[in-house]
């Protein structure tokens, strides 16, 4: 049995490579040495504010190094790192630290004013840590980062009395579509090895047996320290557990240098810095990224690109084939996974070999079962439930009802089931359909929005589309596109509907079509299905 710990593998790589770049971000670079000096000195100061084993450290930021030195320093001390999403209001992060039993705050200071509304409530948290911004100050009652990891650390590394574990957790708390944020329980060493054990299968990396191994890949002269360029929040699963994977490499991590995302200053970044992989989340990223290559197809040099990878949010092969066209040498990875559930499938594109939008080969421990407990045969056309073993959270954070409804024992084997449906292809591969949850009842049929959202997303005039379920006298739901256009064609419902009905059954078509400016998807490439049921049903005046 392993008990991987990254704070171990990651001391480990600092102590052979110190002058090696961990983050870039615009003109600022910090090498592993630094990252690893940083870490140890803000470790230190939680366990002085009294912080004891696995108490929880809230990451409340945008992409930066602090980000991932505020965990690795969680790391050290035996602590628990937890994600914060930084489009909160006052009570989601209320709810969220109280929930997470957060001890421990890193803020960027421009969110004092929202804390300061719920702080007095946060007894529990012993230590605020601002790093300063312009015109922000740090607050008198926070503690300021620069300060605090400018000191070097009288014990380096940096271990407190209770040790570290491979049982030591990482919190992820995701959102998804519906309820409260719920808090994943994932231990190091089931996440270190679910991510590869600084190996990568899908680039034929094999695992890492122990960190000797690791380290001796690492300065090995054929090894390839990875540049990754993480442009989705690491405030969720997929870019954080990107810098993770790069990081168990010896690599390096480089975030944009504006909080808003720009596709020119994505490639701008990828040609300055030799990038080897970008990390996004599906069109809402993929999108004006083709369009600036298209406005500016010989401006960067994309030779050293070898990977682009997706998470989250399906997209389209079209998409994808316009990439390649530019990004010549890369392949395209589309992961189809959740906070709970890595590793269900993934897409591979290679240019010319394209995949097909929502197919995916099924990961080595994924199975489709029905709602009974059934196993879905390939060509069957029945529908089910995707679920995946092996390695998995502990469970949902203080929530035993939530982690028993996704967590089942099945075939006398524990399974994750986040409530993705899907049916199985002949050739074993899985057709997504999407979230049970969003599901679609239209005179008895269920219609799942991402199957409609992306046969939309083929027609030439569609730049995003979202399927809502509006309410019907005679039918219970009927289907209402959301469509945000190219910016040039207008597309008719009538159109749309006709060219849906071109790739899937005619009941799945839309009856009724909203056009809007922008979809609004999240920075992780998510949308609040409710919130655009809502403006579908204002902007055609239905009763609800």
């Amino acid at each position: 049995m392993s008990s991987w710990n990254f704070a171990d593998v990651w001391e480990a790589i600092a102590g052979v490579q110190p002058d090696h770049p961990a983050f870039i971000q615009g003109e600022r670079v910090l090498t592993w040495a630094q990252f690893d000096a940083r870490a140890d000195a803000l470790a230190a100061h939680m366990i002085a504010a009294g912080l004891e084993r696995q108490a929880k450290v809230a990451a409340f930021l945008y992409n930066g190094p602090e980000y991932i030195e505020s965990y690795y320093a969680a790391f050290k001390a035996g602590f628990a790192p937890v994600n914060t999403n930084y489009r909160y209001g006052p009570e989601e992060l209320f709810y969220l630290f109280d929930n997470a039993d957060a001890e421990a705050v890193v803020f960027h200071s421009g969110f004092t004013e929202v804390l300061e509304t719920i702080r007095g409530r946060l007894s529990g948290v012993k230590a605020w840590i601002a790093m300063a911004e312009p015109g922000h100050p740090v607050p008198a009652w926070a503690a300021d980062y620069d300060t605090i990891v400018a000191k070097t650390s009288a014990q380096r590394p940096v271990k407190a009395p209770w040790g570290r574990s491979g049982d030591d957790l990482l919190l992820l708390y995701t959102g998804g579509t519906t309820g409260m944020p719920k808090g994943v329980m994932w231990a190091q060493d089931d996440l270190f090895n679910v991510i590869g054990a600084g190996g990568n299968a899908l680039l034929g990396i094999p695992p890492a047996v122990d960190i000797d191994d690791l380290i001796a890949r690492i300065q090995s002269p054929e090894h390839l320290r990875p540049t990754t360029l993480i442009a989705c929040p690491l405030m969720h699963g997929t870019g954080q557990f990107s810098n993770l994977i790069s990081f168990n490499q010896g690599g390096t991590a480089a975030y944009l240098p504006s909080r808003r995302f720009n596709a020119m200053e994505l490639w701008d970044e990828t040609d300055r810095l030799g990038v080897s992989n970008i990390v996004i989340v599906g069109l809402a990223f993929s999108t004006p990224m083709l369009e600036a290559l298209e406005a500016n197809p010989v401006r960067w040099d994309l030779s050293t690109v070898k990977a682009m990878s997706s998470s989250g949010s399906m997209w389209s092969q079209e998409n994808k084939h316009g990439l390649l066209s530019y990004a010549k040498n890369a392949m395209i990875f589309d992961s189809f996974g959740s906070s709970e559930a890595v590793g269900l499938g993934v897409s591979a594109s290679a240019p010319g070999a394209e995949a097909k939008t929502a197919a995916f080969v099924a990961g080595p421990n994924c199975v489709v079962f029905t709602e009974d407990g059934r196993r879905v045969q390939p060509g069957s056309g029945e529908r089910g439930l995707v679920a995946v073993s092996g390695l998995l959270p502990r469970g949902y954070y203080k929530d035993q009802e939530k982690t028993d409804k996704t967590f089942k024992l099945i075939e006398g084997v524990l399974w994750s089931v986040p409530g993705d449906w899907a049916e199985v292809n002949a050739d074993g591969s899985l057709k997504l359909l999407g979230r049970g949850s969003v599901c679609i009842n239209t005179g008895g049929e269920k219609v799942f929005p991402e199957e409609v959202e992306e046969a939309l997303k083929t027609h030439p005039a569609v730049r995003d589309a979202v399927v809502v379920g509006l309410p019907d006298p005679r039918f219970g739901e009927r289907i209402c596109a959301v469509v945000e256009t190219d910016g040039v064609a207008q597309p008719t419902l009538a159109e749309l509907s006709q060219h849906v009905h071109a790739h899937l059954a005619g009941y799945k078509a839309p009856r009724d079509l909203v056009l809007v400016d922008s979809i609004g998807r999240a920075p992780n490439g998510k949308v609040d299905y409710k919130a655009i049921k809502d403006r579908a049903i204002a902007a055609l005046e239905v009763s609800a």
